[in-house]
Protein backbone atom coordinates (compact mmCIF):
# COMPACT_ATOMS: atom_id res chain seq x y z
CA UNK A 1 0.00 0.00 0.00
CA UNK A 2 1.71 3.00 -1.40
CA UNK A 3 -0.36 5.55 1.46
CA UNK A 4 1.61 6.83 4.42
CA UNK A 5 -1.14 8.26 6.05
CA UNK A 6 -4.96 8.49 5.16
CA UNK A 7 -8.39 10.16 7.23
CA UNK A 8 -11.28 8.09 7.42
CA UNK A 9 -14.46 10.10 8.73
CA UNK A 10 -17.04 8.47 11.69
CA UNK A 11 -19.85 6.89 9.77
CA UNK A 12 -23.13 7.82 10.96
CA UNK A 13 -25.02 4.70 10.10
CA UNK A 14 -24.22 1.50 11.08
CA UNK A 15 -22.11 -0.54 8.30
CA UNK A 16 -23.61 -3.71 8.59
CA UNK A 17 -27.86 -2.78 9.28
CA UNK A 18 -27.43 1.15 7.80
CA UNK A 19 -29.91 1.70 11.04
CA UNK A 20 -28.55 5.71 12.01
CA UNK A 21 -25.89 5.13 15.32
CA UNK A 22 -27.52 6.79 18.46
CA UNK A 23 -25.96 9.58 19.80
CA UNK A 24 -23.42 8.81 23.00
CA UNK A 25 -24.38 4.81 22.49
CA UNK A 26 -21.30 2.46 22.59
CA UNK A 27 -19.94 1.62 18.90
CA UNK A 28 -17.47 -0.43 17.23
CA UNK A 29 -15.20 0.81 14.59
CA UNK A 30 -12.28 -0.67 12.55
CA UNK A 31 -10.81 -0.24 9.74
CA UNK A 32 -10.32 -3.14 6.72
CA UNK A 33 -6.76 -3.07 4.76
CA UNK A 34 -7.52 -3.28 0.54
CA UNK A 35 -5.53 -2.89 -1.92
CA UNK A 36 -7.71 0.78 -2.75
CA UNK A 37 -6.94 1.95 1.06
CA UNK A 38 -7.92 2.04 4.23
CA UNK A 39 -12.13 1.19 4.46
CA UNK A 40 -13.14 2.03 7.72
CA UNK A 41 -16.66 0.56 9.62
CA UNK A 42 -18.71 1.71 12.39
CA UNK A 43 -21.38 -0.85 13.70
CA UNK A 44 -23.80 -1.41 16.65
CA UNK A 45 -21.90 -3.57 18.86
CA UNK A 46 -24.71 -6.57 18.35
CA UNK A 47 -24.07 -5.91 14.49
CA UNK A 48 -20.33 -6.68 14.76
CA UNK A 49 -20.98 -9.26 16.79
CA UNK A 50 -23.22 -11.39 14.77
CA UNK A 51 -21.55 -10.45 11.19
CA UNK A 52 -19.77 -12.84 9.07
CA UNK A 53 -16.20 -12.07 7.65
CA UNK A 54 -13.87 -13.91 5.84
CA UNK A 55 -11.53 -10.91 6.59
CA UNK A 56 -9.27 -9.76 10.10
CA UNK A 57 -9.20 -5.83 10.57
CA UNK A 58 -6.55 -3.98 10.52
CA UNK A 59 -7.65 -2.21 13.67
CA UNK A 60 -10.35 -2.58 15.88
CA UNK A 61 -11.81 -0.56 19.22
CA UNK A 62 -14.76 0.01 21.00
CA UNK A 63 -15.57 3.56 21.15
CA UNK A 64 -18.97 5.67 22.08
CA UNK A 65 -20.71 7.08 18.97
CA UNK A 66 -20.95 10.98 19.66
CA UNK A 67 -23.67 12.96 16.71
CA UNK A 68 -22.53 15.40 14.85
CA UNK A 69 -22.95 19.03 16.53
CA UNK A 70 -23.45 21.90 14.23
CA UNK A 71 -21.22 24.65 15.06
CA UNK A 72 -22.13 28.70 14.12
CA UNK A 73 -20.09 30.01 11.20
CA UNK A 74 -16.98 31.57 12.40
CA UNK A 75 -14.63 33.87 10.91
CA UNK A 76 -12.48 32.38 8.97
CA UNK A 77 -8.61 32.11 10.71
CA UNK A 78 -5.73 33.28 9.03
CA UNK A 79 -3.90 31.33 10.31
CA UNK A 80 -4.26 27.30 10.74
CA UNK A 81 -4.65 25.29 13.87
CA UNK A 82 -2.64 21.97 14.27
CA UNK A 83 -5.74 19.75 13.97
CA UNK A 84 -6.63 21.93 10.30
CA UNK A 85 -2.92 21.83 9.69
CA UNK A 86 -2.73 17.83 9.82
CA UNK A 87 -5.67 17.06 7.75
CA UNK A 88 -4.34 19.09 4.93
CA UNK A 89 -0.87 17.69 5.35
CA UNK A 90 -2.45 13.97 5.15
CA UNK A 91 -4.85 15.18 2.15
CA UNK A 92 -1.41 16.41 0.41
CA UNK A 93 -0.02 12.83 0.84
CA UNK A 94 3.74 14.26 0.69
CA UNK A 95 6.24 11.87 1.81
CA UNK A 96 8.81 15.13 2.52
CA UNK A 97 5.99 15.81 5.24
CA UNK A 98 5.87 12.48 7.15
CA UNK A 99 8.13 13.71 9.98
CA UNK A 100 5.46 16.98 10.69
CA UNK A 101 2.75 15.03 10.32
CA UNK A 102 3.96 12.55 12.65
CA UNK A 103 4.96 14.96 15.28
CA UNK A 104 1.57 16.79 14.72
CA UNK A 105 0.05 13.75 15.90
CA UNK A 106 1.92 13.38 18.60
CA UNK A 107 0.86 16.96 19.71
CA UNK A 108 -2.70 16.46 19.19
CA UNK A 109 -2.54 13.18 21.04
CA UNK A 110 -0.98 15.23 23.99
CA UNK A 111 -3.80 18.01 23.89
CA UNK A 112 -6.09 15.39 23.65
CA UNK A 113 -7.70 16.10 20.77
CA UNK A 114 -6.63 12.90 19.02
CA UNK A 115 -6.44 9.38 20.90
CA UNK A 116 -3.96 6.26 19.75
CA UNK A 117 -6.15 3.68 18.99
CA UNK A 118 -4.14 0.80 17.44
CA UNK A 119 -0.33 0.19 16.64
CA UNK A 120 0.34 -2.16 13.67
CA UNK A 121 4.28 -2.89 12.54
CA UNK A 122 4.11 -4.23 8.85
CA UNK A 123 6.18 -6.58 7.14
CA UNK A 124 8.10 -4.22 5.58
CA UNK A 125 9.29 -2.84 9.39
CA UNK A 126 6.93 0.21 9.32
CA UNK A 127 5.02 1.04 11.90
CA UNK A 128 1.37 2.59 11.37
CA UNK A 129 -0.50 4.34 13.89
CA UNK A 130 -4.30 4.33 14.11
CA UNK A 131 -5.48 7.94 15.55
CA UNK A 132 -9.49 8.99 16.69
CA UNK A 133 -10.23 12.98 16.37
CA UNK A 134 -12.31 12.73 19.56
CA UNK A 135 -15.00 15.11 18.79
CA UNK A 136 -14.97 14.48 14.96
CA UNK A 137 -14.55 11.00 14.92
CA UNK A 138 -12.15 10.87 11.91
CA UNK A 139 -9.83 7.73 11.81
CA UNK A 140 -6.33 9.00 10.77
CA UNK A 141 -3.27 5.96 9.45
CA UNK A 142 -0.17 8.24 10.40
CA UNK A 143 3.35 6.81 9.40
CA UNK A 144 5.58 6.38 12.42
CA UNK A 145 9.07 7.78 10.95
CA UNK A 146 10.95 6.30 13.84
CA UNK A 147 11.86 9.94 14.65
CA UNK A 148 15.53 9.98 16.12
CA UNK A 149 16.13 12.45 18.88
CA UNK A 150 18.44 14.59 17.50
CA UNK A 151 15.83 15.66 14.46
CA UNK A 152 13.24 16.05 17.17
CA UNK A 153 14.54 19.46 17.31
CA UNK A 154 14.30 20.78 13.45
CA UNK A 155 10.79 19.46 12.74
CA UNK A 156 9.09 20.28 16.15
CA UNK A 157 10.49 24.18 14.61
CA UNK A 158 9.35 23.34 11.48
CA UNK A 159 5.46 22.48 12.77
CA UNK A 160 5.76 25.72 14.41
CA UNK A 161 6.78 28.26 11.57
CA UNK A 162 3.93 26.03 9.99
CA UNK A 163 1.66 26.66 12.46
CA UNK A 164 2.54 30.70 13.24
CA UNK A 165 2.70 31.34 9.13
CA UNK A 166 6.31 31.75 8.92
CA UNK A 167 6.76 29.56 6.84
CA UNK A 168 4.72 27.95 3.86
CA UNK A 169 4.45 23.98 3.57
CA UNK A 170 6.42 24.06 -0.21
CA UNK A 171 9.30 25.68 2.23
CA UNK A 172 9.16 23.19 4.47
CA UNK A 173 8.84 20.10 1.97
CA UNK A 174 12.17 21.93 0.18
CA UNK A 175 13.68 22.11 3.88
CA UNK A 176 12.75 17.84 4.73
CA UNK A 177 14.19 17.36 0.63
CA UNK A 178 17.24 18.76 1.17
CA UNK A 179 17.81 17.43 4.89
CA UNK A 180 17.06 13.72 3.07
CA UNK A 181 19.50 14.16 -0.09
CA UNK A 182 22.92 12.47 1.28
CA UNK A 183 25.85 15.02 2.32
CA UNK A 184 28.96 14.46 0.11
Amino acid sequence: MSQEWNIKSRGHVCSLCQKPLVDRAPVVSALRETPEGYERFDCHPECWKTAERDWEPFSQWDGVYFAPVKEEKKEPLKKEDAGELLRQLVTLDDPAMKNVVYVLAVMLERSKILVERDTKELEDGTIRRVYEDRKQGDTFVILDPRLRLENLAEVQSQVVALLSGTKTLGEVAKEEDCAAEPQQ
